[in-house]
Protein backbone atom coordinates (compact mmCIF):
# COMPACT_ATOMS: atom_id res chain seq x y z
CA UNK A 1 0.00 0.00 0.00
CA UNK A 2 0.89 3.30 -0.40
CA UNK A 3 1.98 5.42 2.77
CA UNK A 4 -0.46 8.31 3.64
CA UNK A 5 1.03 11.03 4.41
CA UNK A 6 -0.13 12.96 7.74
CA UNK A 7 -0.53 16.85 8.42
CA UNK A 8 1.56 17.99 11.96
CA UNK A 9 -2.09 19.28 12.93
CA UNK A 10 -3.76 15.52 12.09
CA UNK A 11 -0.90 13.57 14.38
CA UNK A 12 -1.18 15.88 16.98
CA UNK A 13 -4.79 15.40 16.83
CA UNK A 14 -4.76 11.58 17.17
CA UNK A 15 -1.98 11.31 19.70
CA UNK A 16 -0.71 14.42 20.74
CA UNK A 17 2.31 12.85 22.49
CA UNK A 18 3.12 10.36 20.08
CA UNK A 19 3.36 13.09 18.06
CA UNK A 20 5.20 15.24 19.98
CA UNK A 21 7.73 11.70 20.22
CA UNK A 22 7.85 11.20 16.74
CA UNK A 23 8.42 14.71 15.37
CA UNK A 24 10.80 16.11 17.80
CA UNK A 25 11.78 13.35 19.79
CA UNK A 26 10.35 14.37 23.06
CA UNK A 27 9.13 11.71 25.92
CA UNK A 28 6.99 13.45 28.69
CA UNK A 29 7.99 12.51 32.06
CA UNK A 30 5.86 12.07 35.23
CA UNK A 31 5.26 15.98 35.85
CA UNK A 32 4.45 16.77 32.16
CA UNK A 33 6.76 19.43 31.67
CA UNK A 34 10.28 20.22 31.60
CA UNK A 35 11.22 17.07 28.97
CA UNK A 36 11.78 18.86 25.30
CA UNK A 37 16.01 19.41 25.63
CA UNK A 38 18.47 18.44 23.38
CA UNK A 39 17.66 17.14 20.05
CA UNK A 40 14.10 17.55 20.43
CA UNK A 41 14.06 21.24 21.49
CA UNK A 42 17.25 22.13 18.98
CA UNK A 43 14.23 20.42 16.37
CA UNK A 44 11.10 22.46 17.48
CA UNK A 45 13.61 25.79 17.37
CA UNK A 46 14.14 25.12 14.23
CA UNK A 47 11.04 24.90 12.98
CA UNK A 48 9.97 27.84 14.88
CA UNK A 49 12.77 29.76 13.70
CA UNK A 50 14.26 30.95 16.98
CA UNK A 51 14.52 29.60 20.75
CA UNK A 52 11.99 29.24 23.27
CA UNK A 53 12.87 30.82 26.73
CA UNK A 54 10.33 28.67 28.46
CA UNK A 55 10.76 25.58 26.80
CA UNK A 56 10.59 23.92 30.42
CA UNK A 57 7.49 24.99 31.29
CA UNK A 58 5.77 23.80 27.86
CA UNK A 59 3.13 20.77 28.88
CA UNK A 60 3.50 17.32 27.54
CA UNK A 61 1.68 17.45 24.00
CA UNK A 62 0.98 20.91 23.53
CA UNK A 63 1.50 21.98 19.88
CA UNK A 64 2.69 25.16 19.62
CA UNK A 65 0.47 27.57 18.60
CA UNK A 66 2.64 29.12 15.65
CA UNK A 67 2.38 25.52 14.08
CA UNK A 68 -1.51 25.21 15.35
CA UNK A 69 -2.30 28.08 13.31
CA UNK A 70 -1.61 26.89 10.14
CA UNK A 71 -4.33 25.22 9.10
CA UNK A 72 -5.67 25.75 5.45
CA UNK A 73 -7.86 28.76 5.12
CA UNK A 74 -8.99 30.72 2.86
CA UNK A 75 -10.82 34.15 2.27
CA UNK A 76 -14.76 34.54 1.58
CA UNK A 77 -15.09 38.01 -0.68
CA UNK A 78 -13.37 41.47 -0.56
CA UNK A 79 -16.02 42.63 2.38
CA UNK A 80 -14.89 39.72 4.76
CA UNK A 81 -11.22 40.07 4.46
CA UNK A 82 -9.07 38.33 6.52
CA UNK A 83 -12.18 36.03 7.69
CA UNK A 84 -11.72 31.90 7.92
CA UNK A 85 -14.34 30.23 5.54
CA UNK A 86 -15.42 27.01 7.33
CA UNK A 87 -18.14 26.42 4.27
CA UNK A 88 -20.01 28.29 1.49
CA UNK A 89 -23.59 25.93 1.62
CA UNK A 90 -24.55 26.72 4.53
CA UNK A 91 -22.24 29.89 5.05
CA UNK A 92 -20.11 29.49 8.14
CA UNK A 93 -17.48 32.38 8.59
CA UNK A 94 -15.60 33.47 11.54
CA UNK A 95 -12.89 36.27 12.34
CA UNK A 96 -9.34 35.44 12.73
CA UNK A 97 -8.61 36.35 16.48
CA UNK A 98 -7.10 40.19 15.91
CA UNK A 99 -10.31 41.09 13.96
CA UNK A 100 -12.23 40.76 17.17
CA UNK A 101 -10.02 43.94 18.61
CA UNK A 102 -13.12 46.40 18.27
CA UNK A 103 -15.37 47.22 21.47
CA UNK A 104 -18.11 47.50 18.76
CA UNK A 105 -17.72 44.52 15.83
CA UNK A 106 -18.39 45.89 12.48
CA UNK A 107 -21.11 44.08 10.34
CA UNK A 108 -18.17 42.79 7.81
CA UNK A 109 -15.88 41.34 11.28
CA UNK A 110 -19.29 39.66 12.86
CA UNK A 111 -18.91 35.92 12.51
CA UNK A 112 -22.17 34.42 10.27
CA UNK A 113 -23.56 30.87 11.32
CA UNK A 114 -26.34 29.59 9.16
CA UNK A 115 -28.12 26.03 8.98
CA UNK A 116 -29.77 26.63 5.81
CA UNK A 117 -29.73 29.17 2.74
CA UNK A 118 -28.87 32.72 2.51
CA UNK A 119 -32.67 33.86 2.23
CA UNK A 120 -33.43 36.45 -0.15
CA UNK A 121 -34.51 39.47 1.52
CA UNK A 122 -38.01 40.02 3.02
CA UNK A 123 -39.28 43.03 2.32
CA UNK A 124 -39.75 45.34 5.63
CA UNK A 125 -43.60 45.46 4.00
CA UNK A 126 -44.26 42.06 4.07
CA UNK A 127 -42.33 40.77 6.88
CA UNK A 128 -44.44 40.11 10.02
CA UNK A 129 -43.77 38.23 13.33
CA UNK A 130 -46.27 35.68 14.36
CA UNK A 131 -46.78 35.14 18.45
CA UNK A 132 -49.29 32.09 19.23
CA UNK A 133 -49.31 28.98 21.41
CA UNK A 134 -49.66 29.39 24.97
CA UNK A 135 -50.93 32.76 24.86
CA UNK A 136 -54.39 34.69 25.57
CA UNK A 137 -53.94 36.94 22.16
CA UNK A 138 -52.23 35.51 18.83
CA UNK A 139 -50.30 38.33 17.24
CA UNK A 140 -49.44 39.33 13.88
CA UNK A 141 -47.11 42.07 14.03
CA UNK A 142 -45.46 44.21 11.62
CA UNK A 143 -42.38 45.49 10.97
CA UNK A 144 -43.38 49.70 11.34
CA UNK A 145 -45.46 48.32 14.52
CA UNK A 146 -42.24 47.48 16.02
CA UNK A 147 -40.88 50.27 15.18
CA UNK A 148 -43.54 52.74 16.15
CA UNK A 149 -45.62 51.27 19.27
CA UNK A 150 -42.95 49.61 21.17
CA UNK A 151 -40.74 50.79 23.23
CA UNK A 152 -36.93 50.54 22.12
CA UNK A 153 -33.67 49.85 23.61
CA UNK A 154 -30.32 49.37 22.51
CA UNK A 155 -27.20 47.44 23.88
CA UNK A 156 -23.68 45.87 22.99
CA UNK A 157 -24.48 42.16 23.25
CA UNK A 158 -21.92 39.41 22.60
CA UNK A 159 -23.42 36.49 20.35
CA UNK A 160 -21.65 33.92 19.99
CA UNK A 161 -21.89 30.10 18.63
CA UNK A 162 -22.03 27.20 21.22
CA UNK A 163 -19.14 25.27 18.74
CA UNK A 164 -16.89 28.11 19.15
CA UNK A 165 -13.33 26.48 20.01
CA UNK A 166 -14.44 23.08 18.81
CA UNK A 167 -11.14 22.62 16.66
CA UNK A 168 -9.31 22.43 20.02
CA UNK A 169 -11.42 19.26 20.91
CA UNK A 170 -9.84 15.98 20.60
CA UNK A 171 -10.62 13.75 18.77
CA UNK A 172 -12.30 16.36 16.45
CA UNK A 173 -16.20 16.11 16.88
CA UNK A 174 -18.65 16.58 13.94
CA UNK A 175 -19.01 20.69 12.94
CA UNK A 176 -17.56 23.44 12.26
CA UNK A 177 -13.90 23.58 13.78
CA UNK A 178 -14.80 26.91 14.50
CA UNK A 179 -11.32 28.23 16.23
CA UNK A 180 -11.82 31.47 18.55
CA UNK A 181 -13.63 33.70 15.82
CA UNK A 182 -17.36 32.89 16.24
CA UNK A 183 -18.22 35.38 18.51
CA UNK A 184 -19.60 38.92 17.56
CA UNK A 185 -20.38 42.03 20.07
CA UNK A 186 -22.41 44.33 17.80
CA UNK A 187 -24.92 46.92 19.43
CA UNK A 188 -28.26 46.05 18.80
CA UNK A 189 -31.64 47.78 18.41
CA UNK A 190 -34.75 46.75 18.95
CA UNK A 191 -37.94 45.93 20.98
CA UNK A 192 -37.91 43.62 24.19
CA UNK A 193 -39.46 40.18 24.02
CA UNK A 194 -40.72 40.50 27.32
CA UNK A 195 -42.95 43.40 26.42
CA UNK A 196 -44.27 41.89 22.91
CA UNK A 197 -45.16 38.77 24.83
CA UNK A 198 -46.68 40.22 27.80
CA UNK A 199 -49.17 42.09 24.76
CA UNK A 200 -49.88 38.76 23.71
CA UNK A 201 -50.68 37.62 27.14
CA UNK A 202 -48.97 34.83 28.99
CA UNK A 203 -50.87 31.98 29.89
CA UNK A 204 -49.45 30.10 33.60
CA UNK A 205 -48.57 27.00 30.78
CA UNK A 206 -46.22 29.16 28.67
CA UNK A 207 -43.13 27.23 29.74
CA UNK A 208 -40.89 27.30 26.59
CA UNK A 209 -40.39 29.67 23.43
CA UNK A 210 -40.23 27.91 20.06
CA UNK A 211 -38.48 30.14 16.72
CA UNK A 212 -39.20 29.92 12.94
CA UNK A 213 -37.67 31.78 10.41
CA UNK A 214 -37.97 32.08 6.54
CA UNK A 215 -34.60 31.11 5.45
CA UNK A 216 -35.00 27.43 3.64
CA UNK A 217 -33.62 23.79 4.22
CA UNK A 218 -30.62 22.88 2.33
CA UNK A 219 -32.79 20.27 0.63
CA UNK A 220 -35.11 23.12 -0.61
CA UNK A 221 -37.89 21.31 0.98
CA UNK A 222 -40.26 24.22 2.39
CA UNK A 223 -42.19 22.52 4.74
CA UNK A 224 -38.95 21.40 6.55
CA UNK A 225 -36.92 24.20 9.12
CA UNK A 226 -33.30 24.96 8.35
CA UNK A 227 -33.03 25.54 12.26
CA UNK A 228 -35.91 26.11 15.02
CA UNK A 229 -34.45 26.46 18.67
CA UNK A 230 -36.11 28.65 21.41
CA UNK A 231 -35.90 29.27 24.95
CA UNK A 232 -37.24 29.07 28.34
CA UNK A 233 -39.85 31.71 29.12
CA UNK A 234 -37.24 32.61 32.16
CA UNK A 235 -34.47 33.83 29.43
CA UNK A 236 -37.06 35.02 27.02
CA UNK A 237 -38.35 37.17 29.44
CA UNK A 238 -35.40 38.86 30.47
CA UNK A 239 -35.01 42.31 29.90
CA UNK A 240 -31.76 41.61 27.37
CA UNK A 241 -33.15 39.40 25.04
CA UNK A 242 -34.77 41.37 22.39
CA UNK A 243 -36.55 41.32 18.78
CA UNK A 244 -33.66 43.23 17.16
CA UNK A 245 -34.55 45.99 14.39
CA UNK A 246 -31.35 47.28 13.62
CA UNK A 247 -27.45 46.21 13.95
CA UNK A 248 -24.75 49.26 14.60
CA UNK A 249 -27.75 51.88 13.73
CA UNK A 250 -28.60 50.20 10.20
CA UNK A 251 -30.96 48.15 8.58
CA UNK A 252 -29.63 44.32 10.08
CA UNK A 253 -27.66 42.81 6.77
CA UNK A 254 -28.86 40.16 5.61
CA UNK A 255 -26.45 37.74 6.50
CA UNK A 256 -27.36 38.15 10.24
CA UNK A 257 -30.89 38.18 9.66
CA UNK A 258 -32.84 41.56 8.06
CA UNK A 259 -35.30 42.76 8.96
CA UNK A 260 -35.61 41.26 12.46
CA UNK A 261 -34.02 38.47 14.51
CA UNK A 262 -33.94 37.37 18.09
CA UNK A 263 -31.19 38.41 20.04
CA UNK A 264 -30.88 36.49 23.30
CA UNK A 265 -27.09 37.27 24.63
CA UNK A 266 -25.01 35.02 26.68
CA UNK A 267 -26.80 31.62 25.03
CA UNK A 268 -25.76 29.81 22.21
CA UNK A 269 -26.01 32.47 19.32
CA UNK A 270 -28.65 29.45 17.84
CA UNK A 271 -31.41 30.77 20.40
CA UNK A 272 -31.18 34.01 18.62
CA UNK A 273 -32.86 33.16 15.71
CA UNK A 274 -31.91 35.35 12.73
CA UNK A 275 -34.91 36.12 10.04
CA UNK A 276 -37.24 35.26 12.73
CA UNK A 277 -41.28 35.47 11.52
CA UNK A 278 -42.86 33.06 14.46
CA UNK A 279 -42.41 32.91 18.34
CA UNK A 280 -44.66 29.34 19.04
CA UNK A 281 -44.84 30.02 23.21
CA UNK A 282 -44.88 25.82 24.40
CA UNK A 283 -45.96 24.40 27.16
CA UNK A 284 -42.63 22.44 27.07
CA UNK A 285 -39.04 22.16 26.31
CA UNK A 286 -39.26 22.81 22.67
CA UNK A 287 -38.51 19.88 20.19
CA UNK A 288 -37.58 21.81 16.79
CA UNK A 289 -34.48 20.80 14.61
CA UNK A 290 -31.66 21.66 16.81
CA UNK A 291 -33.38 21.25 19.74
CA UNK A 292 -32.95 16.92 20.34
CA UNK A 293 -30.55 14.45 19.92
CA UNK A 294 -26.89 15.70 20.28
CA UNK A 295 -27.39 19.19 18.81
CA UNK A 296 -26.79 21.63 21.41
CA UNK A 297 -27.04 19.70 23.93
CA UNK A 298 -24.14 17.91 26.33
CA UNK A 299 -23.66 15.23 28.35
CA UNK A 300 -25.12 15.71 31.89
CA UNK A 301 -22.15 14.01 33.88
CA UNK A 302 -18.47 13.57 32.41
CA UNK A 303 -17.86 11.17 29.74
CA UNK A 304 -14.18 10.04 28.05
CA UNK A 305 -12.99 11.39 24.95
CA UNK A 306 -14.88 10.47 21.92
CA UNK A 307 -17.65 8.32 23.83
CA UNK A 308 -20.87 7.82 22.67
CA UNK A 309 -23.81 9.61 24.71
CA UNK A 310 -27.41 8.47 24.67
CA UNK A 311 -29.79 11.08 23.87
CA UNK A 312 -31.36 10.78 27.36
CA UNK A 313 -28.02 11.64 28.90
CA UNK A 314 -27.98 15.04 27.29
CA UNK A 315 -29.24 18.40 27.86
CA UNK A 316 -29.80 21.65 26.60
CA UNK A 317 -27.19 23.90 26.77
CA UNK A 318 -28.05 27.17 28.48
CA UNK A 319 -25.35 30.35 29.31
CA UNK A 320 -22.22 30.26 27.66
CA UNK A 321 -19.40 30.15 29.50
CA UNK A 322 -16.30 32.53 30.38
CA UNK A 323 -13.89 33.18 27.60
CA UNK A 324 -11.18 35.59 26.54
CA UNK A 325 -9.37 36.55 23.30
CA UNK A 326 -5.97 37.70 22.35
CA UNK A 327 -6.89 40.68 19.73
CA UNK A 328 -3.28 42.55 19.97
CA UNK A 329 -1.03 41.35 18.74
CA UNK A 330 -1.48 39.85 16.05
CA UNK A 331 -0.28 36.40 16.02
CA UNK A 332 3.20 35.98 14.59
CA UNK A 333 4.13 39.53 15.22
CA UNK A 334 7.66 40.44 16.17
CA UNK A 335 8.96 42.18 18.89
CA UNK A 336 12.09 44.04 20.35
CA UNK A 337 13.32 41.68 23.37
CA UNK A 338 13.92 43.50 26.87
CA UNK A 339 11.82 46.55 26.17
CA UNK A 340 7.61 46.35 27.03
CA UNK A 341 4.61 46.08 24.32
CA UNK A 342 1.34 46.86 24.63
CA UNK A 343 -0.97 43.22 24.17
CA UNK A 344 -5.13 43.56 24.59
CA UNK A 345 -8.17 41.30 24.28
CA UNK A 346 -12.16 40.74 25.18
CA UNK A 347 -13.61 38.96 27.93
CA UNK A 348 -17.20 37.91 28.41
CA UNK A 349 -18.70 35.43 30.20
CA UNK A 350 -22.37 34.36 28.89
CA UNK A 351 -24.95 35.27 31.93
CA UNK A 352 -22.39 36.33 34.06
CA UNK A 353 -19.58 38.95 33.86
CA UNK A 354 -15.81 38.90 34.04
CA UNK A 355 -13.77 40.08 37.13
CA UNK A 356 -10.58 39.34 36.47
CA UNK A 357 -7.93 38.84 33.44
CA UNK A 358 -4.68 36.88 33.69
CA UNK A 359 -2.28 37.05 31.32
CA UNK A 360 1.03 34.39 31.09
CA UNK A 361 4.20 34.23 28.43
CA UNK A 362 6.09 31.31 30.02
CA UNK A 363 3.15 28.28 29.17
CA UNK A 364 1.32 28.82 32.44
CA UNK A 365 3.78 28.74 35.00
CA UNK A 366 3.05 32.35 36.29
CA UNK A 367 0.28 34.88 35.72
CA UNK A 368 0.16 38.17 35.76
CA UNK A 369 -2.78 40.26 36.12
CA UNK A 370 -4.15 42.54 33.47
CA UNK A 371 -6.33 45.67 33.65
CA UNK A 372 -9.99 45.12 32.92
CA UNK A 373 -12.61 47.32 31.78
CA UNK A 374 -16.04 47.49 32.97
CA UNK A 375 -19.10 46.89 30.21
CA UNK A 376 -21.33 49.61 29.04
CA UNK A 377 -24.09 47.28 29.69
CA UNK A 378 -24.84 43.59 30.73
CA UNK A 379 -24.09 41.07 28.21
CA UNK A 380 -21.06 43.36 26.28
CA UNK A 381 -17.81 41.76 26.22
CA UNK A 382 -15.15 43.60 27.99
CA UNK A 383 -11.86 45.43 27.29
CA UNK A 384 -8.54 44.09 28.75
CA UNK A 385 -5.52 45.34 28.42
CA UNK A 386 -1.69 44.72 29.63
CA UNK A 387 1.90 45.71 29.28
CA UNK A 388 4.54 42.95 29.42
CA UNK A 389 8.28 42.32 28.03
CA UNK A 390 9.90 39.59 26.84
CA UNK A 391 12.98 38.81 29.01
CA UNK A 392 14.77 37.48 26.36
CA UNK A 393 14.83 37.12 22.28
CA UNK A 394 13.22 33.75 21.15
CA UNK A 395 9.44 32.04 20.36
CA UNK A 396 7.12 33.01 23.14
CA UNK A 397 3.35 32.30 23.77
CA UNK A 398 0.69 35.18 25.39
CA UNK A 399 -2.37 32.56 27.01
CA UNK A 400 -5.02 35.01 28.17
CA UNK A 401 -7.15 33.32 31.49
CA UNK A 402 -10.40 35.03 32.68
CA UNK A 403 -12.80 34.66 35.70
CA UNK A 404 -16.72 35.05 35.99
CA UNK A 405 -18.34 36.55 39.06
CA UNK A 406 -19.24 33.21 39.45
CA UNK A 407 -15.13 32.50 40.47
CA UNK A 408 -15.39 30.42 37.19
CA UNK A 409 -11.96 30.61 35.58
CA UNK A 410 -10.82 29.28 31.80
CA UNK A 411 -8.79 25.84 32.24
CA UNK A 412 -5.64 25.76 30.53
CA UNK A 413 -6.59 22.57 28.32
CA UNK A 414 -9.30 21.80 26.70
CA UNK A 415 -12.54 21.27 29.32
CA UNK A 416 -14.56 18.13 29.48
CA UNK A 417 -15.67 16.11 25.76
CA UNK A 418 -18.42 16.12 24.40
CA UNK A 419 -19.65 14.49 21.14
CA UNK A 420 -20.73 17.74 19.13
CA UNK A 421 -17.81 19.81 20.20
CA UNK A 422 -19.69 22.71 22.36
CA UNK A 423 -18.25 24.94 25.50
CA UNK A 424 -14.57 24.83 24.62
CA UNK A 425 -13.55 27.61 26.81
CA UNK A 426 -9.44 26.63 27.19
CA UNK A 427 -7.18 29.74 27.21
CA UNK A 428 -6.43 31.36 24.23
CA UNK A 429 -3.34 31.78 22.90
CA UNK A 430 -0.94 33.56 20.43
CA UNK A 431 2.56 32.97 19.35
CA UNK A 432 4.85 36.37 18.99
CA UNK A 433 8.98 36.05 18.51
CA UNK A 434 10.93 39.00 20.41
CA UNK A 435 14.05 39.72 18.80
Amino acid sequence: MPKKERGLVELYHNDPERAEYLVFGRKAGPDRRGFLKGAGLASMGAVLGTTIPFSSNMPAGLMPAALAETVNEFTFDAKHADMIVHNDRPVNVEAAAHLLDDDVTPFDKHFIRNNGTMPMPMSKSDWRLTIDGEVNEELELSYDQLMNDFDHVTMRAQLECGGNGRAGFNPLPRGNPWTIGAIGNAEWTGVRLSDILRRAGLKPSATYTGHFSYDEHLSGDPDRPSISRGGPIDKMMDPHTIVALKMNGEDIPIEHGYPARVVAPGWAGSVSQKWVTRIWVRDREHDGPGMTGLSYRVPRFPVEAGAEVAHEDMMVMGSMIVKSAITNPVAGAEVRAGAPFAIRGQAWAGDNHVVRMETSIDFGATWQTAELHAPPNRYSWQRWEQTIVPPQAGYYEVWSRATDNQGNSQPMVVPGWNPRGYLNNACHRIHFTAV
